[in-house]
């Protein structure tokens, strides 16, 4: 994903710096070595929905979850047929973008939205794992849940932005710990959620597992 043009927004950009992506998304040095792309970085709210459903439902987007996997409540995911349950889905996730739930940041190249990753209160979610909140303070916690990267963009370096990005605006939102849930390089599943290796480079620690695959890693703001 590369371009400088800063699209116009009502929200304020995220800035980070660059980094290295490889297998799915974490470079190896050779490709790290060619410079990651010049992105900008916008949290989802309704001014950027329309940006949202393009991503979502063009080539290979997540159109058929809506990233709903970890936020569905059962009334939401009901007993429709393939098309009735992504249009639940997708109108279930545009409920929560109105209501001015949190729910992620989008990664543009000029005006083209190109990356997503999936950042909220972990209150927001169904349970994903990790320890307790703190106690008193439910929103402590920001999950970071997915990541998803247009083709054209993979093995830049991108998914590594995306997670510099997602951390600024957790902190921007008052979070006090990001956690995460990535998984081993040779997991045959839950690879959206990330690579260890990637959240370990930015400094997040194992606090546990969740179900067989997934590690916890958080890292604590300051």
């Amino acid at each position: 994903m590369e371009c400088d043009t800063d699209p116009s927004c009502t929200a304020p950009a995220l800035s980070v710096g660059h980094a290295d992506e490889g297998i799915d998304g974490q470079a190896t040095g050779a490709e790290a070595a060619m410079g990651s792309p010049d992105l900008t970085f916008r949290e989802v709210d309704g001014d950027r929905w329309d940006d949202l459903a393009r991503l979502f439902e063009g080539r290979g987007g997540p159109k058929n979850c809506w990233c709903m996997a970890w936020r569905k409540r059962p009334a939401e995911a009901g007993k429709r047929d393939t098309q009735g349950r992504k249009t639940a889905l997708k109108a279930a996730l545009r409920a929560r973008v109105s209501g001015g739930v949190p729910i992620g940041i989008l990664g543009y190249c000029g005006d083209d939205p190109v990356a997503w990753c999936s950042i909220a209160p972990r209150s927001t979610y169904r349970p994903l794992g990790g320890p307790d909140d703190p106690a008193g303070d439910p929103d402590a916690v920001w999950s970071l849940a997915c990541f998803f990267v247009t083709r054209a963009f993979r093995g830049q370096g991108v998914t590594e932005l995306l997670l510099d990005a997602a951390v600024a605006q957790a902190r921007r939102r008052g979070a006090k710990i990001v956690e995460a849930y990535p998984v081993d390089p040779d997991s045959p599943s839950y690879r959206f959620m990330g690579i260890v290796g990637v959240f370990e480079r930015a400094g997040f620690e194992k606090v546990g597992t969740a179900g067989t695959r997934r590690h916890v890693m958080r890292l604590r703001l300051k």
